[in-house]
């Protein structure tokens, strides 16, 4: 998929899972796990363990069945590495000007980490397809809901502070998608191997999603 098609899906399954796993086998059974529940957007973030290797596997197992990218880079030379190991989109928590050109000059969907209406009109003038509102929890939907009031035309995703509880007010405020990450899928449940339990979650989740959009 180019990127414009990859927006479109990112949009459409209005969910990536923010993976920060323990373990590289760990990691890749938190994604199975994921999987097995309806969740096909994965962000694998650079301080899980051998990450890229991580991406690498899961692109040979999934290929285009996911939508796999690699998240938390804060190198922009990690852009290169993290297109070469798989991924099709890049995450950073961070608009740092150096490391947004260097994601954007991949050609992969992208999305910039910021907070302040300056930092979101930075990360969308720098190339960010997507803004990533982070942490999301610090300012709740309502601060989402007054940052589309200048800037309506700017795709927005916030991580951090997501939950099944909270997700129809997320979409209420304007976001294209969230991102979840312990809230969906806890490291600890993978290290107790209770993978059923991320399964179940996963499937809560992508419903909770779907109705929240209906």
């Amino acid at each position: 998929m180019n990127k414009v098609e990859l927006l479109v899906k990112v949009k459409e399954l209005g969910l990536l899972a923010v993976i920060r796993g323990p373990s590289p086998e760990l990691t890749i059974k938190m994604v199975e796990a994921l999987v097995a529940g309806g969740v096909l957007g994965i962000e694998i973030t650079y301080s899980t363990p051998n990450a890229e290797e991580v991406v690498r596997a899961l692109s040979r197992m999934y290929g285009n069945r996911i939508v796999l990218g690699m998240g938390t880079l804060t190198k922009p030379e990690q852009a290169l590495t993290a297109k070469e190991a798989g991924a099709c989109f890049l995450v950073s928590p961070v608009c740092e000007p150096r490391l947004v050109k260097s994601m954007a000059e991949s050609g992969l969907l992208i999305m910039a980490g910021a907070l302040t209406p300056t930092e979101v009109f930075q990360a969308f003038t720098l190339g960010a397809d997507v803004v990533k509102i982070f942490p999301g929890s610090l300012g709740g939907p309502a601060y989402i809901k007054a940052l589309k009031g200048p800037f309506p035309y700017i795709p927005m995703m916030p991580t951090g502070g997501v939950n099944a509880g909270n997700v129809a007010d997320w979409f209420s405020a304007g976001v294209v998608a969230v991102g979840a990450g312990s809230e969906l899928c806890p490291p600890q449940l993978a290290k107790d191997g209770k993978f059923d339990e991320i399964s179940k979650r996963a499937a809560e989740f992508v419903q909770v999603v779907k109705s929240a959009r209906a």
